[in-house]
């Protein structure tokens, strides 16, 4: 799952949405990979000082089992006003190398 959010109110937003959010990604098997403010556009026009995600699931029934269940449904709500969010939800092969 890949996020990406333009945060109004980063204190307010880190403070409710994300410590709960957080607890919730663990708590249906998800793992964050990277939490960071600040991107760094290099080209096009889309992210110039959003903030990104990124969490890794089991499977994509485990990251849609969080993104619909009643529990996240009632977290998201935390984020309304704080933050613009796009959110993707990629499956993708393990690379080894």
């Amino acid at each position: 799952m890949i996020v990406t959010a333009k945060i109004y109110d980063r204190e307010a937003f880190i403070n409710g949405y994300g410590k709960a959010a957080a607890a919730l990604v663990e708590q249906f098997g998800g793992q964050y990979l990277l939490r960071g403010p600040g991107v760094r556009l290099l080209e096009g026009s889309f992210g110039e000082g959003t903030s990104m995600v990124i969490s890794e699931w089991p499977d994509l029934a485990a990251a849609e089992a969080f993104w619909h269940s009643p529990e996240y449904q009632d977290i998201k709500k935390l984020r309304d006003g704080l933050a613009d969010c796009q959110i993707l939800l990629v499956e993708a092969p393990k690379i080894s190398g």
